[in-house]
């Protein structure tokens, strides 16, 4: 039975666990998007909620608490001078989930979880992305489309090596 048991256990130990959460939590409130499956941003809605409400207070206990609790650095300062300031004045609901199609691979249910004032980057006329008047956003951009470009082709060459070793 179950008794009492709110959190999903992801198919890893505590401590693995323990550090997948940390991970993601710092990588959202850092990059304020994230793509996971969704069973880990419904459990990591949870977190990041609860760190933004504790971020609102600002004191140093809180902060030595965010640290025990994220242990990453970067992400407790932009959390106490971004975000919880940001968010000052909303009572809650400071995540929101939106659905993805199906991973290739094993199928899993993928979501973006965001923060709720997250914006998209805009495009520029010639295609660039900018974000936010960011120069190197534009380069970072471009980096990310050959990228993904390069993993659709292996995963598509992937596709075609098992279809061949399946027929044979």
């Amino acid at each position: 039975m179950r008794h009492k048991v709110h959190s999903h256990s992801f198919n890893r130990k505590g401590s693995a666990r323990k550090s997948l959460i940390q991970g993601l939590v710092a990588s959202v409130i850092l990059n304020e998007r994230v793509r996971t499956t969704l069973a880990k941003a419904k459990e990591l809605r949870r977190h990041v909620d609860r760190a933004i409400t504790l971020s609102k207070k600002g004191d140093l206990a809180t902060r030595r608490l965010l640290i025990s609790r994220i242990r990453n650095q970067s992400a407790v300062e932009k959390l106490l001078s971004d975000v919880g300031v940001r968010f000052k004045k909303r009572p809650g609901g400071y995540t929101r989930i939106l659905k993805l199609n199906s991973r290739p691979g094993d199928m899993a249910p993928m979501a973006y979880i965001e923060l709720v004032d997250y914006k998209l980057p805009d495009t520029a006329k010639d295609g660039e992305a900018t974000v936010r008047g960011d120069k190197d956003a534009v380069k970072r951009a471009k980096v990310r489309a050959k990228v993904a470009t390069r993993q659709r082709k292996t995963l598509r060459q992937l596709q075609a090596q098992a279809r061949k070793v399946a027929r044979a």
